[in-house]
């Protein structure tokens, strides 16, 4: 028969056993955190993803390759369209939408620039590649990439370009110089086209292969209201770019553009319309 004393002595042995091993149980969860859901996209990460090639580069980007539509630009639309997409794991961009619209026309060029752009790196999180929720701001500026030198005896030259107009990942960057009026057709953007349709020689191989649409041609207004530096950034072929641009060149001077009562250079980008 067991000696009474020892029958405690091996229930608190037991006891603190079975304790022991809970707490080791408890210890070892504490040191392994979960991993990443495969198709969670998650907002804050310990690794953001940042563009292939670094922020500035990707601003540069958006800024030269941005087509500021027509139809904004004739109305003076101006703004920041706020976009959102998931960088994937693969570096891919998706599910791009527009978070604060600013005008259909301007929200779809928006769109379309940030589909268009580099793949980025992706994210990390907890040693894990993952998918993350991305927001740019796209800024539309009437004088996207123009270049803004105003000659003062003792100040320095104030000088604008594309990457800071453009929709950037660097808020400190200084702040754009933008015209305090635009630069616009003599007479208005009305008659500037009237102008356009009534001297335009329609390429007969263009007319042969029934081609129409528009042709987008880059200029710039300089500070005398003459049309320089005209090139095709969109293109229909068949004779129907030549034209556009000999078009562009023998058209009639603008009202150039004025900051602070001085007239500067702007860069516009407007579309030749060509209808059969």
């Amino acid at each position: 028969m067991p000696s009474p004393t020892k029958l405690p002595l091996l229930v608190l042995v037991s006891c603190l056993s079975l304790t022991g091993l809970s707490f080791n149980s408890y210890a070892q969860k504490r040191k392994m955190p979960a991993k990443p859901s495969a198709a969670e996209v998650y907002d804050s990460v310990a690794q953001p993803a940042v563009p292939l090639g670094g922020t500035e580069a990707y601003a540069r980007f958006l800024g030269d390759n941005q087509r500021y539509p027509a139809t904004a630009m004739q109305q003076g639309i101006q703004g920041t369209v706020k976009v959102s997409f998931i960088v994937e794991k693969t570096g891919t961009v998706n599910e791009v939408k527009v978070e604060t619209p600013l005008a259909p026309e301007l929200d779809a060029e928006a769109i379309r620039l940030i589909k268009s752009a580099p793949k980025w790196t992706p994210a990390k999180h907890r040693n894990q590649v993952v998918r993350q929720r991305i927001y740019v701001p796209v800024s539309f500026v009437m004088s996207p990439g123009s270049e803004v030198v105003m000659a003062a005896p003792k100040d320095r030259p104030i000088t604008t370009s594309a990457a800071d107009i453009a929709a950037s990942a660097n808020p400190d960057r200084p702040a754009v110089v933008a015209p305090d009026r635009p630069t616009q057709p003599v007479g208005g953007n009305q008659a500037f086209f009237d102008w356009i349709e009534k001297n335009q020689k329609y390429p007969l191989l263009a007319r042969q292969r029934k081609i129409q649409g528009k042709v987008l041609v880059e200029f710039m207004v300089q500070a005398n209201g003459s049309l320089t530096d005209a090139r095709v950034v969109k293109k229909l072929g068949s004779g129907l770019d030549e034209e556009a641009l000999r078009l562009i060149k023998a058209a009639p001077n603008w009202e150039p553009a004025v900051f602070q009562g001085k007239p500067l250079k702007q860069k516009m980008v407007l579309p030749v319309l060509f209808q059969l």
